[in-house]
């Protein structure tokens, strides 16, 4: 018993070493998932790998490519199925097959379609051992968003929003809420998803970078998409002028020629999105487009308005709140507390609760 229990704790840690991999470019991999791999040998780390921005090449590739020891009958550790497709490059199972891996662990099957409970049948008609489901529901919960943009129409979206400990969003004497522990982690999750979206009263009221400005993860900046019904937003803002280091796009529905003409010399597409019977951008279908442009993680990022609709709309499945440690009291404005309160009552899906130097981030699991 005491030496199954060592086997158990060995391959759960192992496998964590190998969601770590995944972590580390998450919302970096467009279509294809953020996948983590580990291989061992005499129950020691002999490589590590994770897919590589944009996508290729996978984990499985890289950390066999990686390996200055053959990894001949070795034990690979991977977070998701391994693929047995042909797509843009060939599928891993023939890479572990060539290379003599003795024993495969993997986490949960891949729900796609082309791969799913596919690559156990291979590797086994070739003598190579597998087990599945090594910290299966930690691994599942990390897939949430890849899973939902194979099974759902509309991308994962993770809505952010920063609060004083009296529900304001807005201090009329600075222009944070929060301190820097708090805005760090923000810009930590914008490099974790494919698209910021935000609205064009944001834009005009902050004018934001909106970029990933933490040393290390500075190419990570996500792309943006402005819901600006009118096309609004200066042309001099921070996000305009910076439009050719990263992608740019704006959702409209009010034809202005010339200024869709000055943005087209600036690289930034245009997109007509049909309105809401509020004569607002219909966010549902704002989603889907942004889904269709091949964005699978967005990270909401605006004011209360735009936050309220996304969530009254059942639109948000992260929901992310940063709580000051402070009042504003008299120097405080919008607040949300009537509305906070009333939609947070039963939401009993607590994710995780973060001290960050006395303020709180909170994350809901709200579908």
């Amino acid at each position: 018993m005491f030496t199954n229990q060592n086997k158990n704790q060995n391959h759960n840690f192992f496998m964590g070493l190998a969601l770590l991999q995944a972590k580390k470019t998450l919302g970096n991999t467009k279509d294809n998932p953020a996948v983590g791999c580990i291989i061992t040998k005499n129950n020691q780390v002999i490589s590590a790998g994770y897919t590589s921005i944009s996508g290729r090449p996978h984990a499985e590739h890289n950390a066999i490519n990686f390996s200055k020891i053959n990894p001949k009958n070795s034990q690979l550790y991977v977070t998701l199925e391994p693929c047995s497709h042909y797509g843009k490059t060939p599928p891993c199972v023939n890479v572990i097959i060539r290379k003599k891996i003795k024993k495969v662990f993997f986490s949960i099957n891949d729900v796609d379609t082309r791969s799913s409970n596919k690559s156990t049948k291979l590797l086994r008609k070739k003598g190579i051992i597998v087990s599945y489901g090594v910290l299966k529901n930690k691994i599942k919960l990390f897939y949430r968003s890849y899973i939902n943009s194979k099974e759902k129409t509309l991308p994962y979206v993770t809505c952010k929003l920063a609060i004083s400990k009296d529900f304001y969003t807005i201090d009329k004497k600075n222009r944070w809420i929060t301190n820097e522990l708090s805005r760090g982690r923000v810009h930590l999750m914008r490099s974790s998803h494919d698209c910021i979206m935000t609205s064009s009263k944001t834009i005009m009221d902050d004018n934001p970078r909106l970029t990933c400005r933490i040393d290390g993860l500075k190419d990570r900046s996500p792309s943006r998409i402005i819901l600006d019904n009118k096309l609004r937003i200066s042309i001099n803002s921070k996000i305009i002028k910076e439009s050719a280091n990263h992608c740019t796009i704006i959702f409209y529905n009010k034809i202005n020629k010339k200024k869709i003409k000055l943005y087209k010399k600036l690289r930034i597409r245009t997109i007509e999105i049909p309105i809401d019977k509020e004569g607002n951008l219909d966010l549902r279908k704002s989603l889907i487009k942004a889904k269709e442009l091949g964005f699978s993680r967005i990270f909401l990022e605006s004011g209360i308005k735009l936050t309220t609709n996304f969530i009254s709309k059942n639109l948000v499945n992260d929901f992310k709140l940063f709580m000051s440690n402070k009042n504003l009291g008299k120097n405080g404005n919008d607040n949300i507390k009537k509305f906070l309160i009333s939609f947070l009552r039963n939401k009993k899906k607590v994710r995780e609760k973060v001290n960050l130097a006395g303020e709180e981030l909170i994350s809901y699991k709200l579908k």
